[in-house]
């Protein structure tokens, strides 16, 4: 999959996170108004109200300032070519969940009060919201670091099924392929979990944890069947999973009796992402070229990446050393 797609999907995906943020800030208030006050506690003076917005600007004041931020981010990704390192995923991912549970405290603390400087005290949804918000901004920042394109240019191919590796060389090769559309799917499932989760924090709904669950159990299938890193090294093959690299599965070079180039279809073994069927495990994240292992125990796995070849070679020549006992 070619850079210009793995940015479009990014592009999308931040596209969603945006718009679904937005969406949840200014809808809040709307949707909880038959049990709010006219006007709304907004600022708090240690547990006790001193400010208050109608109802109408506590919805929309903070989806500008969501948007404006959003839009600031955008400036500087586009200066550094989307995206412009892994503050941009950082950036977002926490000022979404920061505004988002802040908004939810706001709205809880309102509830079912007929004056707004009866609303209760936001101390503790803050502080929750505050940390859930830091882990965010780790998580999307890792995310933005594993999917930087590798600094190293690429060797020539090598001819044959076996790659020479002169004495004295060490050779490493990777490969990296996501599917954008998978990507939509998770973050359109996921902004569905964040909707009924940020509703229940606000005492909108009850606990319906029945109706999240599948939701969120999707999102993250989705996520961590939507990108695929495959590495090759000396101690053998390593596929790793999702923007954070986990989970993970290995096979030591030893362990490996061939590795070679194939052609899948996700028509051939039954869909796309993790598949298992009659070919083995596929992990099907696009149609073309697939690097296949046969290991000594289990049966075939292959991975759709670009630049299979090469990988098949290199990883021939390692289980070769390997049985060699070189």
């Amino acid at each position: 999959m070619t850079e210009r797609v793995k940015k479009n999907g990014a592009r999308w995906g931040a596209r969603v996170w945006v718009v679904g943020v937005a969406g949840v800030l200014a809808a809040l208030p709307f949707a909880a108004s038959g049990r709010l006050p006219d006007r709304l506690a907004t600022h708090w003076g240690g547990s006790a109200p001193n400010g208050s917005m109608p109802l109408w600007a506590a919805a929309l004041l903070p989806a500008l300032a969501w948007a404006a931020l959003a839009v600031c981010v955008a400036f500087i990704g586009r200066r550094g070519g989307f995206p412009a390192g892994p503050w941009v995923g950082a950036s977002l991912l926490s000022g979404g969940v920061l505004l988002a549970g802040a908004q939810a405290s706001i709205v809880r603390a309102n509830l079912d009060v007929t004056d707004w400087q009866d609303a209760a005290p936001v101390g503790t949804g803050i502080g929750i919201t505050a940390a859930v918000a830091v882990v965010a901004g780790a998580l999307g920042r890792l995310a933005g670091r594993r999917a930087a394109p590798p600094t190293t240019p690429a060797r020539p191919a090598e001819g044959g099924a076996v790659m020479e590796i002169p004495a004295g060389e060490r050779r490493v090769w990777l490969s990296r392929l996501s599917n954008p559309w998978l990507h939509l799917i998770g973050a359109l499932t996921g902004m569905v979990t964040a909707a009924g989760t940020v509703a229940a924090a606000c005492g909108l709904i009850g606990a319906q944890w029945a109706l999240v669950t599948p939701f969120a159990l999707a999102s993250l299938a989705m996520f961590a069947s939507a990108s695929v890193q495959a590495r090759v090294t000396e101690a053998g093959l390593e596929v790793a999973f999702g923007p954070l690299g986990w989970p993970a599965r290995r096979w030591a070079a030893g362990d490996i009796v061939s590795a070679r180039v194939e052609d899948r279809r996700p028509a051939q073994v039954g869909g796309w992402g993790y598949r298992l069927g009659g070919l083995g495990t596929t992990v099907m994240l696009r149609s073309g070229e697939c690097l296949v292992i046969r290991p000594r125990t289990g049966s075939e796995f292959a991975v759709s990446v670009d630049d299979a070849e090469r990988g098949a070679t290199l990883l021939n020549a390692f289980a070769s050393r390997r049985r060699a006992g070189a």
